[in-house]
């Protein structure tokens, strides 16, 4: 039910009394006007009352006994009838010329010092009078008074009634929009709200509703950033673990497993400023650079990070690169790249398999000779979870955010990636990268002054 301060009460009110005051002058407009036509009522009856009487007193003339029991029954009505010998000199110049001339008249007049509604009409050489105070009593009133009461009634109702159904329809939009927004807050997803109403209420709806909109988009956007950044977050570490468990183990010699642990680190701390960077500019994507990149140095690197998972899974892990593949990109974002992509490809491949990351100028591939993957699959190969959802029961595949992460850093750098693939013949992701920016050429040397 709707408090006292609320918007819906407060409307009500105020469109009530607007009404309320708007029917106050109506009636009082009305009740001049009722008076008039009162007034005129009256006199109408006065002159019918005259008309029978002078049509009586023409055509048998009343004794003096009944003309006093006729001023008898008019004195309990609250009128009086006289037959006087000619218009008393109080009645205005052009009725009593009127009347002289055999003429009825009707009006107002003053007799003795009192106002009064009378009705003249000219008998023989006498004049008949039939008047009454001005002043019109309850019994003038009543036969229009209840009429007139029952309409205003009516008018009020409906005034009330249209007052309650437009408060309700007013403020009923904007509950909506209030509870959509509150339970907004509260995290929940309120749902499209109906855009109807008044073309500023429709508005309103269909604002918030774009509001809302932005905002779960927003939001999608923030987790599903929130989720890359943390699958990425495994890559280095696992590098690091991977090293730090050689030298632990004597496997590996300091020099070369501190440079590498120290390259993941600062991967590592690039991806926790990605985070920190979320938290302060609201940024919802990979930040990349735009550098020459070495592709073939990136696929080496690569592999140096997972030789150590494809023993795990008895995968023969290879690099085949010439000693330069140039290319445009930012160089960690490219290891990621590669990285997603090795570390899928490992994970899909039986025992026994093998796995080549090939690098040439502006192109790095992934190929495997794992189960492969459905025709239907390809077109949506990139998306959030889909392959996860395919295969996850019956391959050791990851979170499902690899792939689409590769897809979202590639294009960030102006590249693109694809993927060529048939059950039981392996699967085999290309990444394109613009080729490198022309080195500006050097100078040639000044010629050398003669001696």
């Amino acid at each position: 039910m709707a408090g006292p301060g609320s918007l819906r009460t407060r409307l009500f009110l105020a469109v009530t009394l607007a009404v309320l005051v708007s029917i106050g002058v109506t009636l009082g407009v009305g009740t001049v006007l009722l008076r008039s036509s009162v007034r005129r009522a009256v006199l109408g009856n006065l002159g019918r009352q005259a008309d029978l009487l002078a049509a009586r007193e023409l055509g048998r003339p009343l004794t003096p006994r009944q003309l006093d029991a006729v001023e008898r029954v008019f004195l309990r009505l609250g009128e009086r009838v006289v037959l006087v010998p000619e218009a008393p000199l109080s009645l205005p110049i052009g009725q009593r010329q009127a009347l002289a001339e055999g003429r009825p008249v009707e009006g107002e007049g003053t007799f003795r010092g009192r106002t009064l509604l009378y009705a003249g009409r000219p008998v023989g050489q006498q004049v008949l009078l039939v008047f009454r105070p001005a002043r019109l009593g309850y019994s003038d009133w009543r036969p229009f008074v209840g009429g007139f009461l029952v309409a205003g009634l009516i008018g009020l109702a409906i005034a009330a009634a249209s007052s309650f159904f437009l408060a309700r329809a007013i403020a009923g939009p904007v509950r909506r929009v209030a509870d959509a927004a509150q339970r907004m807050a509260g995290g929940e997803r309120p749902g499209p709200i109906p855009e109807e109403g008044s073309e500023e209420l429709a508005r309103l709806a269909s604002s918030f509703n774009d509001m809302a909109g932005e905002i779960e988009r927003a939001r999608e956007a923030e987790q599903a950033f929130l989720l890359s950044v943390s699958h990425e977050l495994k890559s280095p570490l696992t590098a690091i673990r991977g090293y730090a468990e050689g030298l632990t183990d004597g496997a590996l010699e300091g020099p070369e497993a501190g440079r590498v642990i120290g390259a993941e680190s600062a991967r590592l701390e690039r991806l926790v400023q990605d985070l920190l960077e979320l938290a302060r500019l609201n940024r919802r994507s990979f930040a990349v650079r735009r550098e020459r990149v070495d592709l073939a140095t990136v696929a080496r690197e690569a592999a140096g990070r997972y030789q150590a998972l494809a023993r795990t899974f008895g995968v023969d892990l290879r690099v085949e690169a010439p000693s330069g593949a140039p290319a445009t990109g930012d160089a960690d974002r490219v290891l990621q790249v590669v990285s997603n992509l090795v570390e899928n490809a490992i994970r899909s491949t039986p025992s026994g398999g093998r796995v080549w990351i090939e690098a040439d100028p502006g192109v790095v591939a992934v190929r495997d000779t794992g189960p492969g993957l459905a025709p239907e699959d390809l077109p949506r190969a990139f998306e959030r979870f889909h392959l996860h959802e395919r295969y996850g029961r019956e391959r050791q595949v990851g979170s499902g955010l690899g792939l689409a992460i590769v897809k979202e850093l590639a294009e960030a750098m102006g590249g693109t990636v694809s993927v060529e693939s048939r059950l039981g013949a392996g699967t085999v992701f290309t990444v394109r990268l613009p080729p490198p920016s022309p080195q500006p050429a050097m100078p040639a040397p000044p010629p050398a002054a003669p001696i």
